[in-house]
């Protein structure tokens, strides 16, 4: 099983980003992909989840607003994307398969805003 990501980019405040997490290796009938972020000296923060196949996302309350999880048709591809772009939103962002068994698998973006 195994988790790829996107490359990381640059972006200025005001502009948004979209990170995508592949899931390959895993029978896609039910699965619960989690994004998760990590801002420098913080603690991580649970944005949301989305079950593949299912294209209903479910967010923190502090996520509602300017984060959008989104799927494709395969339900192998999910995407974060996040609009109107702050200082506060430079952090790894993190995508997670659930737990099924033993391991879970992580993969990250570091996102930072221009002139960082």
């Amino acid at each position: 099983i195994k988790l790829e990501q996107s490359a990381s980019e640059v972006k200025r405040p005001g502009e948004r980003v979209k990170m995508l997490c592949t899931l390959s290796g895993y029978r896609l009938t039910s699965c619960n992909i989690f994004w998760i972020r990590q801002r420098p000296g913080r603690a991580l923060e649970w944005i949301g989840y989305m079950s593949t196949g299912n294209n209903s996302p479910g967010y923190a309350s502090s996520f509602q607003s300017r984060f959008i999880i989104t799927e494709e048709d395969s339900s192998s591809r999910q995407y974060l994307e996040i609009t109107s772009l702050t200082a506060e939103d430079s952090a790894v962002y993190f995508c997670a398969r659930e737990s099924l068994a033993v391991s879970s698998y992580w993969t990250h973006w570091v996102r930072q805003p221009a002139g960082k």
